[in-house]
């Protein structure tokens, strides 16, 4: 088992297949999702009822109702809407994560006070108004203010998953660099927070994205990232992860690394190679 926190970003209507299961009420295309990401080792599911901002309400509500039952892990409620984040507060069965408040004062405003009554981690994105810094120090003055407001709401900092925001490098080939900064940064300042983040958004756009991914995740985890949004059905990110946790001694007496050798989460290729 991996110890970075893996928020599942499967069940996400912005995906085809996911929105044509919310349209037409599919649930063994969700509930199929869930079991798997679950079975695969992530600690929440991300659960995003996608771009039908009239219907959001109604249909996050019909997505945890229809994973709740065949999971047990809990969900992270994605969602910048702060009406359809209640509607799912109200029949959540286990705390969940809020997905996500940022420096913006309507998103700020609207669902910090849903975090702070219900007792939720919540995910944290280090943009206001003005947009994404392009900075490391920028995304730092927000991550304070971010930090500051919570706290006055009774907040504990090991409820906050702050996010670096990652940055495609299809426009900018310093974002990596940005980001892992940034992580670095916000390790050293605030200790107790937990440090997450959408992992695919670095290589949106390029060909062979989940090598990018593969790479990126491994260099954030050394500099401090303990929870990230990815496809938990990746093997071969999963088995990237921990090998690299394994590397940078996170994974004592390689219990986590022999384990997932054994329940055959590497490739035979690389198990034939061992065994020669």
């Amino acid at each position: 088992m991996s110890k970075l926190k893996v928020i599942g970003e499967k069940i996400n209507g912005t995906r085809r297949p996911v929105a044509q299961a919310i349209e037409q009420r599919d649930a063994a295309v969700v509930r199929d999702l869930a079991i798997k990401q679950a079975e695969a080792g992530a600690a929440w599911l991300d659960v995003n009822a996608g771009t039908r901002s009239s219907a959001e309400p109604d249909d996050l509500v019909w997505l945890i109702e229809t994973i709740q039952p065949v999971v047990e892990i809990p969900l992270c409620l994605d969602s910048a809407n702060p009406a359809a984040l209640a509607a799912g507060m109200r029949i959540v069965e286990r705390t969940p994560m809020v997905n996500s408040i940022s420096g913006e004062p309507q998103r700020m405003e609207g669902i910090l006070p849903l975090v702070a009554e219900h007792g939720c981690s919540v995910i944290a994105l280090s943009m206001d108004s003005a947009g994404i810094p392009a900075t490391c120090e920028g995304r730092l003055r927000v991550a304070r203010r971010l930090m500051a407001e919570m706290r006055a709401k009774g907040v504990p900092d090991d409820h906050v998953y702050l996010d670096p925001l990652a940055m495609t490098l299809a426009t900018n080939t310093d974002g990596a660099k940005v980001t892992l900064d940034t992580i670095r940064a916000m390790r050293q300042e605030f200790p107790d927070a937990h440090l997450t983040m959408g992992l695919s958004n670095i290589s949106f756009g390029l060909p062979a994205r989940s090598h990018i991914n593969r790479a990126f995740l491994t260099l954030a985890l050394a500099e401090g990232l303990d929870s990230a949004i990815l496809d938990p059905l990746d093997r071969e990110m999963m088995a990237a992860l921990i090998a690299a946790e394994l590397v940078l001694g996170q994974d004592h007496h390689c219990l986590s690394y022999t384990r997932a050798f054994r329940a055959g989460l590497f490739a035979r290729s690389e198990v034939a190679t061992t065994r020669a």
